[in-house]
């Protein structure tokens, strides 16, 4: 094959292939420097691992672990690549979805050293949702517009086995068009635990119920001996794998996420994002992919000093790109988790491969017991003028990304509403025995 030599200053590789010269050639990426001119610019693996995603080549581990290592330059190309990905999959939209959280309790057995949310049921602040109180939540998400709720709290003990499908099927007969995503794979575990029903009837019948989509959180890191440091009663990765793939195979959609910052490395990520991106080849039921950085500060495993102070600007950034080059042609949708990252940090990653804003959530428990302090709520007006200011077009989506409405212009947002005022969510009531 001819290569051929592109102009390059401070050039650390000689040779381009032609179908990459022919590639960039063809794009139309809108920085202030071209793919050609990052490639030009960084080290020769860096580039070699870059060129190879950019010929759809399914990238390899060495590769990935180079480009999660990338620094300087590097990185510089690593994010510019990932953006040109983005474009080249899903244009120049940023979506959001109006949603809302419910936790209904945060009552919890399993432990996690990283987790500031889950409480034991004798605690002052443990508290408990009824199903009408869900139910009015969900009715009161809905009057504000929203199409989603998502529902997932602790882990109590005394869970009767049926309580997950009760709860469904209160708020689906009460609000039969609320796409209802809900319940982690742990807690599908434990349903699963409760009833003594096989995995997949039980999801079987959860799907019956109502069941829209299953959040892909209890994910942590895919791996047993980062998960065994982080809690030790935790499902481990076969079993992760085991729900997520049998709701895929009923078509029970699901997200996938990955929590980072923490005690894991590079190689982590790496393997994490290979291991879904392996799933997503076997069931195409992954909807969106959800980097969660890691919020340290009222957590068991950063007081104790077993993890790091969560990441940086730098490692939210190649985390983000990281996943949008490692993910091409598999999982289409990058979100950013606002909550975690706050404004400024989620529109640089929505510019180094990411697409997503996330939901509106209106209230949010259990990051904000982690110690997050970037709010609960952002309305839609806000997205919308977020997403203008790095020159991309808002649209509102559904759970399952099909776009509901497209916001080309400011002239087409609808009439502003004053922000609405959500019921004081703090009035939970005390936890008592047997309350579930």
């Amino acid at each position: 094959m001819r290569r051929t030599t592109v102009g390059r200053t401070n050039c650390h590789f000689s040779q381009i292939p032609d179908e990459t010269v022919n590639l960039l050639a063809n794009s139309k990426f809108a920085g202030n420097q071209t793919i050609e001119k990052s490639l030009s610019q960084c080290a020769p693996a860096i580039g070699a691992s870059l060129e190879a995603v950019l010929l759809n080549q399914e990238p390899s581990f060495e590769q990935g672990l180079q480009l999660a290592t990338a620094q300087g330059l590097d990185l510089q190309t690593l994010v510019t690549v990932a953006d040109h990905l983005r474009r080249e999959t899903v244009g120049e939209t940023i979506t959001y979805v109006v949603n809302r959280n419910i936790n209904f309790t945060n009552v919890c057995f399993v432990g996690c050293s990283f987790c500031g949310f889950g409480r034991g049921p004798q605690a002052a602040d443990a508290y408990s949702l009824s199903f009408e109180e869900v139910v009015r939540r969900a009715q009161e998400a809905r009057d504000c517009g929203a199409t989603e709720v998502c529902i997932q709290g602790g882990l109590p003990r005394d869970l009767h086995g049926f309580f997950y499908r009760d709860l469904l099927r209160a708020i689906k007969r009460a609000i039969p068009a609320m796409h209802v995503h809900a319940f982690s794979p742990m807690e599908i575990d434990y349903g699963v635990l409760k009833t003594g029903m096989p995995p997949r009837d039980y999801l079987q019948m959860m799907k019956d119920e109502g069941l829209g989509s299953i959040p892909g959180t209890a994910a942590e890191i895919l791996d047993d001996r980062i998960r065994l440091e982080l809690s030790p009663n935790k499902l481990p990765v076969a079993r992760w794998v085991e729900i997520i793939s049998t709701a895929h195979e009923l078509g029970i959609p699901t997200t996938s996420t990955m929590m980072y910052g923490h005690v894991e490395g590079p190689h982590d990520w790496v393997r994490h994002l290979l291991l879904l991106r392996s799933i997503q080849e076997r069931t195409g039921g992954f909807t969106e992919f959800v980097p969660l950085g890691f919020i340290h500060q009222n957590t068991r495993l950063y007081k104790h000093g077993g993890a790091r102070a969560g990441a940086m600007r730098e490692e939210h950034l190649r985390v983000h790109a990281l996943s949008r080059v490692l993910l091409r042609g598999a999982i289409r949708n990058i979100q950013v988790s606002w909550v975690k990252l706050g404004m400024e940090t989620s529109l640089g990653c929505l510019q180094a491969g990411a697409n997503d804003f996330g939901g509106t959530l209106m209230e949010e428990n259990i990051s904000k017991a982690a110690g997050a302090t970037f709010g609960e709520y952002v309305a839609p007006e806000e997205f919308r003028s977020h997403i203008r200011k790095i020159g991309r077009v808002p649209a509102e989506r559904s759970t399952t990304y099909k776009i509901r409405r497209t916001f080309e212009r400011p002239e087409d947002d609808p009439p502003f509403v004053p922000s609405f005022r959500l019921a004081r969510t703090e009035s939970h009531s005390p936890y008592k025995e047997g309350s579930y």
